[in-house]
């Protein structure tokens, strides 16, 4: 049997436990990754020390750095302060430029914001805005499901990003730079620019009257609430413009020690307990239950992402990985096309982003020794790639249908080539920055 061949079988078989017996993506994980052990020819004591090895390696980076930004998100919606930073946005924008400020609403609070916290928070913004402009809900919402969609996949510390970044061995700031550098020309393409030929498209029914349930008087102020929310963000970036002119050792050593994503997260969350929690008069108990709902949220992805450790090790030490790398590379296609591809493929057979971009990871991650590619980079092709054409086997298209109450077939002509336009424009900008990195 070749093992070209195995790998198939194995993604396959991973596929075909999540997308036609529907099991959970973790449970899929180890399933198939002993039988990639025994169908390897794998000891089995080896297969299990090789899965705990790759939990462990894979969760040990990260399992800090998600948790920490889960619970950091979740503070953020609780106490308003991401209503506050969308309507500021929104007043400063008006109807004119309604949807640039979407997209800016979009992208901010999905930095913070797991996926789906940050897709329900959103969705009383838009509605308010449909109502008070007489606009389409659809028109009006894409352009910052958009950004919000850009943000879930290419930037840390959301939890598919953290992970590659820490399978691949690249850098948190880069990739954010990078990251960046990338979404803009793909959320103004897949935003305002595509939502102009969705005008009409209109609801099968009414829209839900929604409001901001938090009163104006509980609100933190709007410095409050970007600086608080962005915290990560503005701290890697400034330890970034820091370390060119930092001479002293000591000082340079706090930085690196800064700068590492376990410890920049970790200082986030004690000061946004302050500024979103105890200094807004929420007791230090309202705030740590806030803190435990969010790791709730993430409890799932964080075994999915252990489990997909286990299967991406023991390709490594079945020594399969090195057979593909030389099979690849005998294919000379470019490697961050192949990273995409791969993803995109994966995307569309299992419906989960997160799931096809750590599938991915475990793929290509050993075969990076072989290849010619920036990690960063990578990391951005394959989080790129995963987003590809989201249809029926995704919750996100179904959250969309169900929310907009449009038809499957609008679902597909907005929301499905939305997300496709988002992926394949993040793998031009890719390619476009390899060019110049």
């Amino acid at each position: 049997m070749s093992l070209l061949f195995i790998l198939l079988v194995i993604i396959g078989s991973l596929i075909l436990l999540t997308a036609v017996f529907k099991l959970s993506p973790f449970i899929s994980f180890i399933l198939v990754t002993i039988f990639a052990g025994i169908l390897l020819d794998m000891p089995l004591g080896n297969i299990v020390q090789s899965f705990q090895k790759g939990i462990g390696d894979m969760l040990g980076g990260i399992l800090v750095t998600l948790t920490a930004g889960a619970m950091i998100g979740k503070l953020v919606a609780e106490s308003g302060a991401a209503t506050v930073i969308s309507d500021r946005i929104i007043d400063v924008f008006g109807e004119k430029y309604l949807q640039w400020g979407l997209l800016l609403t979009g992208l901010i609070i999905g930095i913070p914001l797991f996926y789906n916290v940050g897709f329900v928070l959103i969705i009383p913004i838009v509605f308010t805005l449909v109502y008070r402009y007489k606009l389409p809900a659809v028109y009006v919402g894409i352009p910052m499901l958009a950004a919000l969609s850009v943000a879930h996949s290419l930037l840390p510390p959301h939890p598919s990003p953290a992970s590659l970044i820490d399978t691949f061995q690249a850098s948190m700031i880069k990739t954010f730079l990078y990251g960046i550098a990338v979404a803009i020309p793909a959320i103004i393409l897949a935003g305002p620019v595509f939502a102009r030929t969705l005008k009409n498209i209109q609801p099968q029914g009414e829209l839900p009257l929604v409001e901001h349930t938090a009163t104006a008087h509980t609100l933190p102020g709007i410095f409050n609430s970007i600086t608080s929310a962005l915290l990560p963000v503005f701290l890697l970036l400034v330890t970034f413009a820091l370390s060119f002119i930092a001479e002293d050792k000591l000082f340079i050593q706090v930085l690196l020690f800064i700068k590492e994503p376990s410890i920049l997260m970790l200082l986030s969350l004690i000061v946004v307990t302050f500024t979103l929690g105890i200094s807004q008069g929420a007791s230090m108990k309202h705030v740590m239950n806030a803190y435990e709902s969010g790791i709730k949220d993430i409890a799932m992805i964080i075994l999915i992402i252990g489990a997909s450790g286990g299967l991406k090790q023991i390709l490594i030490d079945s020594k399969l990985s090195d057979a593909i790398g030389v099979y690849f590379q005998a294919l000379q296609i470019n490697p961050l096309i192949l990273g995409w591809l791969i993803a995109a493929i994966i995307r569309l057979c299992l419906g989960s982003a997160t799931v096809a971009g750590l599938t991915t990871a475990g793929i290509i991650a050993p075969l990076m020794g072989h290849m010619h590619a920036d990690p960063n980079l990578m990391v951005l092709a394959i989080g790129a790639g995963s987003i590809f054409c989201s249809h029926v086997n995704d919750t996100g298209f179904w959250m969309f249908k169900e929310y907009f109450n449009v038809s499957v077939k609008d679902t597909f002509l907005s929301w499905t080539i939305m997300e496709s336009i988002v992926s394949v424009m993040g793998l031009i900008g890719v390619l476009f920055l390899s060019v110049w990195i």
